[in-house]
Parts: C-alpha cells; structure tokens; sequence
C-alpha cells in the first residue's frame, strides 16, 4: 500500500487533483477499494468510498450494454434503421425529408461512431443550443446538420449518436433511459447507486464530490442532464467495477450478458477495430472506455486476464495527456503487487 500510496501521491501532485477514487477487482472480487484528498475543498471532506463522480463518456459502454441486452431478447436488432420511415424512431425527429442518407443510420452505426457525422469536434451538438432540451436538439440537428459521410464509411466519434442511442432504448422500451437502465442492467449488476447528474452546483447529488475546473474552465456550465445517454450518470468507482465484472466475458461471476452478445459487443468495426459497441479495444483482448468533461475524469478498464478497474477524479487537468497519464497510473498501481488478497471486498 505504502508504493500505491507514494504513485497516487505523485499523479495528484502532478495534475492539481483535489480528490481521486479508485477501485480493483481480479477475477471477480473486489480486491482494492482506494480513495485519496478531497471531495470538497471549502469543507475540506475528503473523498470516502461512498463519494460519486461525474463519469463523463465511461456513460457510452453502460448505453452499449443496454442496447445489446434488448438485442439479446429480441426487442430490436443491430441493423434496425433509426430514423425516417420504418426506422425505430421513425419521424418523431426533425422534419420529413430528412436530409442525405440519415434514413441509412442503423443502430450498429451509432454505436461504433460510424453513423456519419455529427462528430466531437468544435461543432459537437451536445455542447451546442444549451436552452434546447434533448428532443429541440435532435429535431434541430436533423434539421441543420447534414451528414459528412454516408453511413458506415467512416469513424467519427460521436456524443449525439449516443445520445439517439438514448432515445432508441426509450423508444424500444417505453420508459425513460434512466430508468430502464438502473432496473435492468444496473440493478442486476448489483449497482444501486449510480444515476443521471444534474447541470449546476445547486443540482448537485446526494454524496457527489464538488468538481474544479483549470485553466478556466467551468465544471457547472455543462448541460450534464441533457448528455444521459453518452455522458450523463455520476458512480462510485466500485460500481463501475462491478458493473464491468458483469460483462467481462468470463467465469469468475455471472454476466448480465450472454457470450453471444459480449462477443458482439467487444467486436471492432470494419472501419475501426480499436473501437467496438461502446468500448475501445485492441489485440490483447482487453476492453476500456475514457471520460472526460471540465472538472472531471474517469476511466473503466477489462483486462484479458480477469483485472477490472475503474478510477475517477474531481478535475481535469490540461497539461501533458492527463488521461493517457491516469490509465498509466492504474498499471502502475497493478504493477505494484505481485500478489492480491483472494478476499472479496464486494
């Protein structure tokens, strides 16, 4: 603990971090549950296991488990088109015609960024029109933004598309994402405690941690609610972990996912193999996925060999690549013991 202790130490002293959580199952079972500095630097509370963070785009693989659940039952399938005629949403979006190939968008497009436009880029539309609701910002998009590309030629990495995933599983579903994702993927993951965060300081969740911005950027000028889908909840790290065991693909614990459907879900596309339905990936079979957001960070982490691990901090630094440097962090930590406790901290 004490070189754990000394690594973390040095990471927050580097970055400006006020506060940081962490958490490390292996095969399974909760072996580390770790939380260092503060939730709160008025009050000076320091972060405790029970303290949940923003998790910014860690948002997209819980949004992909959802979708590939309902494919799993049946309810819908990964080349269902989304919008126009005869797709799942049909018209309720924008108006009739809709512009160049955007009846071609399938929900597999969505879900590995290859849908066609509508990028992360300065024009992103989730950070855009903040006085529209989700369904004034769909209908505007629709309506303003025309695709780049034709569907599934090309990755672009894509918050809006998730954000369509989000009303694709209302739709399917007949309730609201939140709550269709807590009672059926959460709930027997046996996560209780995570749920969409709210936009300003006063909106601010029971046992959430205060979040700071740097180089001035401002943590509560965000439209956090309005992102559900694709960057929306608040977690603990130890929930994100056992949610991660829950879809791990191996036998340590039951999955919440067939192997038919997690196979599918860790497959790359054509067009990007580093990135699957909702995760990264790459050759050593290990799965992840990143968030960021001003004032935040997090990551969530499968290994091919039965590690999961999730890591959330109260700011965002930019110097250097903070979140490249904060995925090292936890390998690093991994490197420091050469034998974990075979205790089960869930």
């Amino acid at each position: 603990m004490q070189a754990i202790n000394q690594t973390v130490a040095q990471f927050m002293q580097d970055y400006d971090v006020p506060g940081l959580s962490l958490a490390i199952a292996q095969d399974g079972r909760l072996v580390l549950a770790k939380t260092y500095g503060l939730a709160d630097k008025s009050t000076k509370k320091r972060v405790a296991p029970r303290h949940r963070f923003r998790i910014a785009s860690v948002s997209k693989p819980i949004t992909a488990i959802a979708i590939m659940k309902l494919v799993e039952q049946g309810n819908l399938e990964l080349n269902d088109r989304v919008f126009g005629e005869g797709g799942i949403l049909g018209t309720t979006y924008g108006t009739t015609p809709y512009k160049t190939n955007v009846d071609q968008i399938t929900v597999e497009h969505l879900l590995t960024h290859l849908g066609g436009g509508w990028s992360n880029d300065i024009n992103d539309p989730m950070f855009s029109n903040l006085s529209m609701n989700q369904t004034q910002l769909i209908s505007w998009v629709l309506d303003n933004r025309p695709l780049d590309d034709a569907p599934g030629t090309k990755y672009a990495y894509s918050n809006f598309g998730y954000c369509v995933l989000g009303r694709v599983i209302e739709k399917v579903t007949g309730q609201i994402y939140e709550n269709y994702v807590t009672t059926n993927i959460l709930q027997p993951s046996g996560v209780t405690d995570m749920q969409i965060g709210g936009d300003t300081l006063a909106q601010k969740k029971a046992n959430e941690v205060t979040y700071y911005g740097q180089s001035r950027e401002n943590p509560y000028e965000m439209k956090v609610a309005r992102m559900d889908a694709h960057g929306g909840w608040i977690a603990k790290p130890i929930d994100l972990v056992r949610l991660s065991v829950a879809v791990d693909g191996l036998n340590s614990k039951p999955d919440i996912l067939g192997a038919s459907a997690i196979a599918t879900m860790y497959q790359g596309s054509s067009v990007n193999s580093g990135y699957a339905k909702g995760w990264s990936v790459n050759q050593a079979n290990n799965h992840w996925h990143n968030g960021s957001l001003p004032g935040e960070q997090a990551l969530m982490v499968n290994t091919s060999d039965g590690f999961s691990w999730a890591v959330l901090v109260n700011t965002r630094s930019q110097k250097s690549d903070f979140g490249g440097d904060l995925d090292e962090l936890m390998w690093n930590i991994r490197s420091k013991v050469s034998t974990w406790p075979s205790f089960d901290l869930f």
